[in-house]
C-alpha cells in the first residue's frame, strides 16, 4: 500500500523543524516498497513538485523543502514496469492544488470510461497517465469548478472537505452502479497551500495529529537553555502543525479517522470532523 503524509504549518519558515520532529513517528516506506516517489511544497506562489525513483530508505529531512512553506504533501508508492515517472507519479497538481490518493479503485478498467465521460473537456486533457488517482483527482477539481471555487484563496475548509468526501462517495457510487462488489480504497489528500482536508473510504488506515509549540529544536539549536531575548525561542513556542500521515510507528498521540470522515484544516489550524455529508 502507498503512504502519503501531509503538514499544514503556522509558521512556514520552520516546516523544516515540524518535520523533523516527525522523523521518529512516521514511515515513509510501505509494503511493497515505493518506486516513485513524490513531494509538492509552496514558495510564495509558486508550488514546486519534485518526482524521482526511490530504491533505498528515505528521511523527512531530505524530503523538507530548502525554502519556506506553508504546507508539504509526499507521496511513496510503487508503479507498474513502462509507466511513466513524469506522468504518474504522486501528488499531482493542477494550479495551486496539490492532491495525493492512497489505496485503488476495485473495477477501475471497467469504470474508467464512464468517469472520464462525467468531466469537462478540459480536464480530461489534465488527465495525463494511466493512473486511478490522477483520475480522481480531475474528480475534484471538477466539484470545486462546479461551486466555482477551483482558485479561490478564500475557500473554506469545510467546504474543501465536503467536496473531496463528494469525490470519494461519487466513485464508490459508480462502482456499485457497475455491479463492482469489493469496496474501493479511497483516501483522499488535498492541499491548495491555506487548507489542508483529508478524507478515509475504506480499510486502509489514516491518521493525524497536532504538534504543539515547544522551546526545543534540534535543528535550530533551540535548548530549554536558551535565553528568551532569542527570537527563535518564540517562534519555536508559537508554532502549530497538523499533520496526516497513512503510516505511523506508534499510535499514542495520533487519531486514527473513522471511516467515511472527513478532515478540514484551514489557515487557523483548527480542526473539523465532517461526518454524513
Amino acid at each position: 500500500m502507498s503512504v502519503v503524509l501531509a503538514a499544514l504549518t503556522s509558521d512556514p519558515n520552520l516546516l523544516r523543524c515540524e518535520l523533523h520532529r516527525l522523523s521518529s513517528q512516521v514511515l515513509l516506506q510501505g509494503e511493497p516498497r515505493s518506486n516513485a516517489v513524490g513531494v509538492g511544497a509552496y514558495a510564495q506562489d509558486e508550488v514546486l513538485l519534485r518526482r524521482f525513483a526511490s530504491d533505498g530508505e528515505l528521511s523527512l529531512d531530505s524530503l523538507a523543502p530548502p525554502h519556506e512553506s506553508e504546507a508539504l504533501l509526499f507521496h511513496g508508492g510503487r508503479l507498474p514496469v513502462g509507466l511513466s515517472l513524469e506522468d504518474n507519479t504522486q501528488p499531482f497538481r493542477a494550479r495551486r492544488w496539490l492532491f495525493a490518493h492512497q489505496g485503488a479503485i476495485n473495477g477501475f478498467a471497467q469504470l474508467r470510461a464512464t468517469l472520464m465521460d462525467s468531466l469537462p473537456e478540459h480536464l480530461q486533457r489534465q488527465v495525463r497517465g494511466a493512473t486511478d488517482s490522477e483520475l480522481l483527482f480531475a474528480l475534484f477539481l471538477r466539484h470545486l469548478r462546479d461551486v466555482g471555487r477551483t482558485d479561490d484563496p478564500r475557500l473554506e475548509a469545510s467546504l474543501a472537505g465536503h467536496l473531496l468526501a463528494d469525490t470519494a462517495r461519487e466513485v464508490a457510487k459508480a462502482g456499485v452502479d457497475a455491479g463492482i462488489t469489493r469496496t474501493s480504497t479511497l483516501n483522499l489528500v488535498a492541499t491548495n497551500g491555506s487548507l489542508l482536508v483529508a478524507c478515509r473510504f475504506g480499510e486502509e488506515p489514516l491518521f493525524y495529529t497536532r504538534l504543539e509549540g515547544s522551546a526545543e529544536c534540534e535543528l535550530c539549536g533551540v535548548t530549554p537553555g536558551t535565553p528568551e531575548t532569542q527570537p527563535a525561542v518564540g517562534a519555536h513556542r508559537r508554532r502549530r502543525t497538523v499533520v496526516v500521515a497513512s503510516h505511523v510507528k506508534r499510535t499514542a498521540g495520533w487519531v486514527e479517522l473513522v471511516q467515511g470522515t472527513t478532515l478540514a484544516v484551514g489557515p487557523d489550524l483548527q480542526v473539523k470532523h465532517l461526518t454524513g455529508v
